[in-house]
């Protein structure tokens, strides 16, 4: 019996003895300073801004294609707060090494009010003026609404919240201005405490940080017609989801997104604007999310995901690489093209001109052709309606169109078409001379380097021979338009052989307009340069290594290779320095050496640009704006201020591939009316 009891009293304490020292554990672990422990351990921790920046990135790809990891995101994101809130503490503050001061930093208080009084936390001193961040992931749908933490740094403030504040001395004191930095508190939840904002260290020893309510919060930068970038975005995210197999799978889904997507289809339209979307569009844009968000349920397999997101970028860069060549291409091509009515107008004109008599064909005002003190204009061209255009916005605008003298040069096909219009349309009391580059015998191959290079057989095999091993080539489709094969397009080179009798002429090409009366030019003081024109420094493309060989020993040895270039298209030239200088003379001795094209390319901006080089004065932009024949951004105000608009590159307003809101500057020089137009049916 004694025997049963002794074991029976060991086997109860065996028993029970490891209950209640489990109890005991229990309890303890309840105690709030071991839990300390772990929140200290837990704020230990730190992550660099861009580490972070990636982490959240990946989640949210992850977030977009995997149900599975999504849930596990989610789940992290409920246990972080549950973990943070046990611990009865202010914010973590991540310091750096050398904290050796301190500053301060405003938390709201824990039940989430906004009007209690924020608490003043001390910060350590930094000698550093780089700070760090801790992150965490936040759940889509519990994304914080409370506040921003707002950083108070050195009088600035702004719109861009992301501004970085200038470095401030250590000794500096402590008052300062405001600087916003956009990290959020997120919103107390039911049946939990407030989640604790991010960690901010100082910047430096200058900074307060303080939570301001998310309504002071400064607005981001609105994107441009969001909503229509949105619903063409939908639209490539549901192209890629069709192609999924998966979903592909899914009859009932597939369907649904078809329909999905041709509503898109038909709200965005031909849209590119906000405000052109219908009313419906919104709802649309709605029900579209809806679906896709379906899909991200359905997809789960991010691997394919990836492989044909890469598929379809490898594609359309292949697609884009052959669609910038094409239409490079066809932009030459219609540059080049003379559009039907310009070809039907000359044809027109001249059996218009060869059927009068020789007696009316003469201009009036012929005395005042070589007057030094009256207003002379050189125009060369073989375009009458471009010519016209010149003529008239310059004598419009003009004070005294009395005094204005214009002398257009042109070619044999397109002299008595030239000659018939100003016959039929006088501008006014300006004078007017129109000659034929046939007629200039001095001009032959002899005497003019460029001529003879233009009827070798090297240039001709470098035009015509479509074989060349360079003729399909990007860099040469621009120099294979024939205006270069003109005589026309050099003959600036020789404006004292071409006006022998005049002091200083303003040169204009045919894609101009004039805007403003031009009489001020002559008044300009040449400081002894023979080019007046307006410098294009600014744009990097106008500098001298883009025009010039500078691998050549002699271009390298002459020549600043980023020297601001200058602009043809409206300038001053001042004869007699020329002739003083012997400009032509410069001009055919680089053109000697340039016979084989190692020293630029055709075209006369490049050597201009060399003949012209120490003796060109720059000139007040407002004289001459460029760029309307390529750039559709060309400031508005620019354009008003303007005395000449430049057409320059291929977008001539006169051809279908004009940019249209620059067209109404040159069209309201035309008579549309005009007999002439209305037979070849050229219209606005």
């Amino acid at each position: 019996m004694t025997r049963r009891r002794l074991v029976l009293a060991l086997l109860c304490l065996t028993v029970l003895s490891p209950i209640v020292l489990y109890t005991d554990r229990l309890s303890a672990s309840s105690n709030p300073s071991s839990n300390n422990e772990v929140g200290d351990e837990a704020s230990s921790l730190s992550f660099g801004t861009s580490d972070a920046g990636e982490l959240r990135a990946l989640a949210q790809v992850a977030l977009e294609f995997s149900p599975k990891f999504s849930a596990s995101v989610r789940l992290l994101d409920l246990r972080v707060p549950e973990l943070t809130n046990s611990v009865k503490e202010p914010i973590g503050v991540v310091y750096s090494d050398n904290s050796n001061n301190s500053n301060q930093i405003l938390t709201t208080p824990e039940d989430g009010s906004k009007d209690s009084t924020a608490k003043e936390l001390p910060l350590g001193k930094s000698e550093e003026h780089k700070s760090r961040v801790l992150s965490a992931a936040v759940d889509e749908r519990s994304l914080p609404e409370e506040g921003v933490i707002k950083e108070v740094t050195d009088g600035v403030t702004g719109n861009n919240s992301l501004e970085k504040p200038e470095s401030v001395e250590e000794n500096k004191e402590e008052t300062g201005s405001q600087h916003t930095i956009p990290i959020t508190v997120p919103e107390k939840e039911e049946n939990k405490s407030e989640e604790k904002v991010k960690q901010v260290p100082p910047r430096n020893n200058t900074e307060k940080y303080h939570i301001v309510p998310s309504e002071k919060k400064s607005s981001s930068t609105t994107i441009p017609d969001a909503r229509v970038r949105q619903l063409k975005d939908q639209l490539i995210r549901a192209k890629v989801y069709l192609s999924i197999g998966p979903i592909r799978s899914n009859p009932h889904f597939v369907r649904e997104l078809r329909l999905r997507i041709k509503d898109v289809q038909r709200a965005l339209g031909d849209a590119t604007k906000d405000s052109d979307l219908p009313r419906n569009a919104y709802e649309r844009l709605k029900a579209m999310e809806l679906t896709l968000a379906k899909g991200k349920q359905i997809q789960d397999d991010c691997a394919a995901v990836v492989k044909k997101l890469r598929a379809m970028v490898h594609s359309s860069e292949e697609q884009l690489r052959v669609h910038k060549k094409q239409s490079l291409f066809l932009a030459q091509l219609a540059a080049k093209t003379i559009p039907k009515g310009l070809h039907c107008l000359p044809l027109r004109l001249s059996a218009e001109y060869f059927s009068m008599n020789s007696s009316q064909r003469q201009f009036p005002y012929e005395e005042k052709l070589e007057d030094p003190d009256l207003f002379h204009y050189a125009l060369f061209s073989d375009n009458v309606l471009a010519t016209a255009v010149v003529v008239n916005s310059t004598v419009s605008n003009a004070k005294n169109p009395a005094d204005h003298v214009f002398h257009i040069v042109t070619d044999r096909l397109n002299y008595a078409a030239m000659r018939m219009w100003f016959l039929a349309n006088p501008p006014g009391k300006a004078a007017i001379q129109v000659q034929n580059i046939e007629e200039f015998t001095w001009l032959n191959d002899s005497y003019s380097p460029v001529l003879k290079q233009l009827r070798s057989q090297s240039m001709i095999d470098y035009y015509f021979r479509t074989h060349h091993a360079t003729a399909n080539s990007d860099a040469n489709l621009k120099y294979r338009n024939p205006k270069y094969l003109s005589i026309l397009n050099h003959l600036r080179f020789y404006l004292p052989e071409v006006f022998p009798k005049l002091h200083k002429v303003v040169f204009l090409d045919d894609d101009v307009v004039v805007r403003r009366d031009l009489t001020g030019l002559w008044e300009i003081n040449m400081k002894g340069k023979v080019n007046g024109a307006i410098e294009t420094c600014g744009q990097s493309f106008h500098r001298f290594d883009k025009y010039l060989n500078f691998s050549n020993p002699l271009i390298a040895k002459r020549f600043n290779p980023r020297a601001c270039g200058w602009a043809y298209g409206m300038n001053v030239f001042d004869l007699d320095e020329w002739r003083k200088q012997k400009v032509t003379e410069v001009y055919h001795y680089w053109q000697n050496l340039n016979i084989d094209r190692q020293l630029w390319k055709l075209g006369s901006l490049p050597p201009g640009l060399i003949t012209f080089y120490n003796r060109t004065l720059s000139i007040d932009r407002r004289w001459h704006v460029l760029g309307l024949g390529y750039n559709p951004h060309v400031d508005h105000k620019d354009i008003e201020q303007a005395a000449v608009i430049h057409y320059n590159g291929n977008m001539k307003p006169w051809l279908d591939i004009g940019i249209p809101q620059y067209r109404g500057y040159w069209s309201k020089n035309v008579d549309y009316n005009h007999i002439f137009l209305r037979e070849c049916n050229i219209n606005p």
